[in-house]
């Protein structure tokens, strides 16, 4: 063990700052043959915009965000969302952004034929981002179980 006054008392390394990362120095660039770092070295990335996708474009984040926002409505006498039953045929968002989804229902006669269009035009025109929102409701081609998911079917125990 030492002593405060034994000369073989180790002293704390002095602690890395990045400006002693920071090559400045001409000579020390001649031996190491590297180009200096400097601080601003991500400043291009850092101020780089992000590219712009069409708005409208399928995969969109726009219309990916309205897929996931029909897939939170649940048909009330079955319990899947109504994307995975196989009742939302398209999803298509303009250059306005502007949604349209076309859909259709499990019958004509389905109870909720008067609500459940109103319902999917609200969720869809809820989602930020979206200025308006139309549903085309179609009987042509009928809904059949076959446009359901394998998630749908699954939960249904048709797999």
């Amino acid at each position: 063990m030492t002593t405060p006054n034994d000369d073989t008392t180790t002293q704390k390394p002095p602690r890395a700052r990045v400006s002693d990362v920071i090559d400045t120095d001409e000579t020390a660039l001649e031996t190491s043959q590297e180009t200096p770092r400097t601080r601003d070295y991500l400043d291009g990335f850092l101020h780089q915009k992000p590219a712009q996708d069409a708005v409208g474009d399928a995969g969109s984040d726009l219309q990916t965000a309205v897929v996931d926002a029909l897939k939170e409505i649940f048909d009330p006498e079955i319990p899947v969302n109504i994307y995975d039953l196989g009742l939302i045929y398209g999803v298509e968002v303009d250059d306005e952004c502007d949604a349209t989804i076309t859909m259709t229902l499990t019958t004509p006669h389905c109870p909720v034929a008067e609500t459940m269009p109103g319902e999917v035009e609200l969720r869809a025109s809820s989602v930020p981002g979206i200025r308006d929102a139309e549903v085309d409701l179609v009987w042509d081609p009928p809904w059949s179980p076959e446009k359901m998911s394998d998630e749908a079917r699954l939960e249904l125990g048709m797999l």
